[in-house]
């Protein structure tokens, strides 16, 4: 029997596809975080869910304000903060906790113009969350003359801390970066674990941003090309955001240990025109992805079998479609998904759909 076949053997496909639309429920969801403003380009969210050393529920996540960075940074505020927010009530109340500008995410001089994915960890030495910012800096020279007055390169640092309150003066590092044209801007951090190593994943973009990849730090080396663009729904964009390792449970208790992986995917870099009696559907574009799944194990973690091939699995039915950043966290007693999704005035609050485990185990049975 092939590695594919074990992931999907005895019906165990159906079983993922069945608990991933329970979780990623778009009619059951709730705003949990709204953006600043409405209307679009107004944004909270690329973040993830983590439980505290206080068993509180944290989220992080950046405010987006409308800009446009084809013109550079001037025509809007763009990724402006990073903020924190700790539930004590299972999920159903968030309050603010901290919040990270730009000005506290720069180093060495070096000026950040925006802010984007982040992911937050807790450990015994206290906190790591890590951050996507885009900084002042040139394009390597071969690509120099694609660079647009004001704008930046995307990289990815790891802010260490004792506690979640000390995290604007924790200790900034450098996490992954890159002068290759092809993957120039690294961004959107997401961490799982395989075998007790840590695999930091990430997107890429190229130097002309005419798609979206994903790509995976191990031991410090470098994996591109990870989870390829596929055939149709997801030909321009690729992003995975979460590895949410399936509960050991039901059919799932033995075996090898397998992961949900939700992706981003767009057809277009770009809205297209439809054809005037065409299928009418949300197509996916930067900025307004919608969502799809996967499913890797742990014997070959950077090998994701993809299960949306024909069709995104995740679609808002507001706005533009866009349903993206989704996350998955399991816990003792509930399944928390977070995701950014559109709303009739095109804005995209961080919603949430908390799903007790016993429907989980019910599920995976």
């Amino acid at each position: 029997m092939t590695h594919e076949e074990q992931l999907i053997d005895g019906g165990k496909k159906e079983r993922l596809r069945e608990l991933a639309v329970t979780l990623i429920d778009q009619h059951a969801a709730h705003v949990i975080v709204p953006p600043e403003r409405e209307g679009p380009g107004h944004w909270f969210g690329s973040g993830n869910c983590a439980v505290g050393h206080d068993g509180a529920l944290y989220l992080s996540g950046r405010y987006r304000n409308f800009g446009d960075s084809r013109t550079g940074v001037g025509k809007g505020e763009r990724g402006k903060e990073l903020a924190l927010f700790r539930s004590t009530d299972e999920g159903a109340n968030f309050d603010h906790v901290v919040s990270l500008s730009k000005a506290d995410l720069g180093q060495a001089g070096c000026e950040v113009l925006s802010i984007e994915g982040s992911h937050l960890q807790f450990h015994r030495n206290g906190v790591t969350l890590y951050v996507s910012t885009e900084k002042a800096i040139d394009y390597p020279d071969p690509v120099a003359d694609f660079h647009k007055p004001g704008t930046g390169v995307w990289t990815i640092d790891r802010v260490n801390a004792a506690s979640i309150e000390a995290l604007p003066q924790g200790t900034i590092t450098p996490v992954v970066s890159s002068n290759t044209p092809e993957h120039l801007h690294v961004k959107d951090p997401f961490l799982f674990h395989a075998h007790e190593q840590p695999y930091l994943g990430y997107c890429t973009h190229p130097f002309t941003w005419a798609s979206s990849n994903t790509a995976f730090s191990v031991n410090d080396r470098q994996y591109t090309g990870v989870f390829p663009r596929g055939p149709v729904w997801d030909v321009a964009m690729c992003r995975i955001t979460c590895y949410a390792p399936v509960p050991r449970i039901g059919r799932f208790a033995e075996g090898e240990r397998l992961y949900l992986c939700f992706y981003d995917g767009a057809e277009c870099v770009r809205p297209l025109d439809e054809h005037p009696e065409a299928v009418k559907r949300p197509r996916g574009y930067s900025c307004e992805e919608i969502a799809g799944l996967a499913v890797a194990g742990e014997s070959a973690p950077l090998a994701p079998e993809r299960l949306s091939v024909w069709h995104a699995a995740f679609i808002s039915p507001w706005g533009t479609g866009c349903s993206r950043y989704i996350d998955v966290l399991f816990t003792d007693e509930w399944a928390y998904a977070t995701w950014q999704q559109s709303q009739p005035d095109q804005s995209q609050p961080l919603v949430m759909h908390a799903v007790p485990m016993k429907e989980v185990a019910r599920i995976l049975s």
